[in-house]
């Protein structure tokens, strides 16, 4: 019974990505039709159309670099809360629970990269792509799991969010080491200055006033942005310093400001960024595209190396005892779960859009995410459809 309310937390964050993942797919779904048809080139316009304002002698960027600089700010804003929730108090925080998810989604991670890697070690400009399998998109994996109920264990339910949380953190790592730009450490050292600055102010007084948060988030997001490395990686050092304190009203800050956005990234920003990067062309396109290095390093590396390095890996923590099987599960539930890992979606389009710019090379990531993550998506929802047949409809009670 104590762990009522972790659980009851847990459902509400499932039920949200969950129905996130059906908006999410209708984005995706729009693209590419707009992308097939006589709207085609409305849908590039409407990207990637630069407004100069001569007058002042400055240029609007893009409606492209705002939702993917602008928006997904605040999806990582939210991914961080997450993070720093979890760490906090959730699954995160109890080592003996956290081990078997890190140890699945550092394996989860490494063999797609090198599936890729080995599949593009020739070209020096593909090879920028090999973190593109690597992610796990959590809205869509969970989507899938919601659709079998309760069939499967609570446990193997936890132990995917926990671990595509961690891949999350993994990807956020992976973007600020391996897909900044050129440095520029003036603004990096101001952006420090102001989060040292932030952090001693709410060290000595408890700041819950949101419009503070949002001034601070739009200063740092500035600095990032011109420091060179990604401006998305400003929402997780705002959510970092924001405090885990009760506001005037007695709600914990950092859970609420995470209620207040979850909703507005699972039905608003991923669905449109869904929409403004799922966009791609089948014209004059054909099957043998799928045989080129980028595609094919990312449909191998999502289909198989994810499915490889997650159950791998935590066959190796198993075995040498260093955790043990969640609850309730078997090796082929647990395949299963390692094959939905494959569902890369956001963070492989967002990597991808980081690593390959070109038109040619954009829409074979495009192909290679959308054709893996779908596979992925089919194969792991029949695998545990089937493993839990057998299984009694049960509430799992805590």
């Amino acid at each position: 019974m104590m762990l009522a309310p972790i659980y009851n937390a847990y459902q509400e964050f499932v039920k949200l990505e969950s129905a996130g993942s059906l908006l999410l797919l209708v984005g995706a779904v729009l693209a590419l039709l707009m992308s097939n048809s006589t709207w085609e080139h409305l849908y590039a316009t409407l990207l990637h159309t630069t407004i100069p304002i001569t007058a002042l002698n400055i240029e609007i960027k893009p409606l492209e670099f705002w939702i993917n600089d602008g928006l997904m700010t605040i999806f990582f804003l939210t991914v961080g809360l997450e993070l720093k929730r979890e760490m906090l108090e959730g699954e995160l925080s109890h080592g003996s629970q956290v081990i078997l998810p890190i140890i699945a989604a550092l394996g989860g991670m490494l063999i797609p990269a090198l599936i890729y890697i080995a599949l593009n070690w020739h070209d020096s400009t593909t090879l920028k792509g090999w973190a593109i399998p690597s992610a796990t998109d959590i809205a869509f994996s969970l989507g899938v799991l919601a659709l079998l109920g309760s069939r499967v264990p609570f446990s193997l339910k936890v132990f995917l969010t926990a671990l595509a949380i961690i891949d999350d953190l993994g990807a956020i790592l992976i973007i600020a080491v391996f897909y900044s730009t050129e440095l520029h450490f003036d603004y990096l050292a101001w952006a420090a200055m102001l989060l040292a600055l932030v952090g001693i102010l709410f060290l000595w007084k408890s700041v819950t006033n949101l419009k503070v948060y949002l001034i601070i988030g739009l200063i740092l997001w500035f600095l990032i942005l011109k420091s060179g490395i990604h401006a998305t990686l400003a929402g997780v050092a705002l959510a970092f310093i924001i405090p885990n304190i009760k506001d005037n009203q007695g709600r914990n800050l950092l859970h609420h400001i995470e209620k207040i956005l979850h909703p507005w990234v699972a039905f608003g920003i991923l669905p449109i960024f869904a929409f403004a990067n799922a966009g791609v062309s089948f014209e004059g396109m054909s099957l043998g595209i799928l045989w080129e290095s980028v595609p094919l390093g990312i449909l191998l590396g999502l289909l198989v190396g994810k499915p490889l390095g997650v159950l791998g890996f935590t066959w190796v923590a198993i075995k040498m005892g260093w955790a043990t099987l969640p609850k309730r599960a078997n090796w082929i539930t647990l395949y299963g779960i390692a094959t939905l890992c494959g569902i890369g979606f956001t963070m492989s389009f967002f990597i991808g859009a980081l690593a390959l710019t070109s038109i040619e090379h954009t829409n074979q990531v495009r192909l290679g995410v959308l054709l893996g993550s779908l596979v992925a998506a089919v194969i792991g929802y029949l695998i545990l459809f089937l493993a839990t047949q057998n299984e009694k409809n049960n509430n799992y009670v805590l």
